[in-house]
């Protein structure tokens, strides 16, 4: 007759273990909490002395006095590089997950992932350098096509800057840098679809693409969903590839709803200016603007958990 652990009590190993992981999980808490903590605290008194809408205003003076700046223009940039991000990335990461574990056999598709998890590895510094001498001058004749046959709408519109530092370039190459992500956790979540599901459907005459449109898809569809949520984080918060590719305007520069234009993301504004940090008033606006970027990429990221932890994909 085999001893039982009386409830209540474990092994001490199980006891180690279980305080440790939750001490990790309580020390992410905090040290999240403190980060906010501090962007606020440094943020509010510039916030305070702002004269120009916050959040609606383009300008962006914080030498002088009075104290004027805004995080409109950096808003849009941010958010319109990331959306054109997730438009390219989010289909050709589902094709290629849908190919490695649907159609490749099996000494391809380990193959076919691994070449698409390196680059994750690539560092960031590299697709910008890439970005900007190799494939932005390849982009010249993009932008001539839209702007030809779709400039008479804003975000299409002619600006002066060269197609290989735009909006839509940075997006492209973002696109690149957020596919590892997309593909890794589509594939995983493609490949835990049950093979009843698929069996049936088989069996009932469906073609392959239609077994996958009516099993695997919608067994999929949480995890593309938060895969989605998570790139989007990623790019959100690109700084260095953003920093060498896209053109950051000179003062007084009209804005423009043009993905044809140039400007700054909050990650790029805050990176390039950097050295300016002199005074609390200069530190404490690009601060505010980091406290932004915070809760956007806070709230992308609890989005993707709050999908993943309300399905069962993951747990099946």
């Amino acid at each position: 007759m085999t001893d039982r652990v009386p409830a209540g009590t474990g092994r001490l190993g199980d006891r180690i273990f279980g305080g440790t992981a939750k001490g990790a999980g309580l020390l992410v808490i905090a040290i999240v909490t403190l980060i906010a903590g501090f962007l606020v605290s440094q943020a509010l008194p510039a916030l305070a002395k702002d004269k120009a809408n916050f959040l609606t205003s383009t300008q962006w003076n914080v030498d002088g006095t009075p104290l004027q700046f805004g995080i409109a223009n950096l808003l849009w940039v941010t958010v319109l590089s990331s959306v054109i991000a997730m438009l390219i990335a989010v289909p050709f990461g589902v094709g290629v997950a849908l190919f490695i574990t649907q159609y490749a056999p099996a000494w391809l598709s380990r193959t076919a992932a691994t070449l698409v998890d390196l680059l994750a590895a690539v560092p960031s510094i590299v697709y910008g350098l890439w970005g900007l001498q190799v494939f932005g001058p390849h982009m010249s004749g993009i932008q001539d096509f839209l702007v030809t046959y779709l400039g008479w709408f804003p975000l299409f519109s002619r600006s002066g800057i060269g197609a290989a530092s735009t909006i839509l370039t940075v997006g492209v190459v973002l696109s690149i840098m957020v596919l590892p992500i997309i593909t890794a956790l589509s594939r995983e979540v493609f490949a835990q679809t049950p093979v009843a599901n698929k069996d049936a459907a088989l069996a009932l005459g469906a073609t392959r693409w239609e077994m996958i449109r009516t099993a695997v898809l919608p067994f999929g569809k949480p995890g593309v969903i938060s895969a989605s949520m998570l790139g989007l984080g990623r790019a959100l918060g690109e700084t260095v590839a953003v920093m060498i590719i896209l053109s950051a305007l000179a003062d007084g520069t009209a804005w423009s709803w043009s993905v044809f234009h140039g400007g700054e993301t909050f990650a790029s504004k805050i990176a390039n200016n950097a050295a300016e940090f002199d005074s609390p008033q200069k530190a404490g606006a690009f601060l505010a603007a980091g406290l932004v970027l915070f809760l956007l990429t806070f709230v992308v990221n609890s989005i993707a958990r709050i999908v993943i932890n309300r399905s069962k994909a993951f747990s099946e």
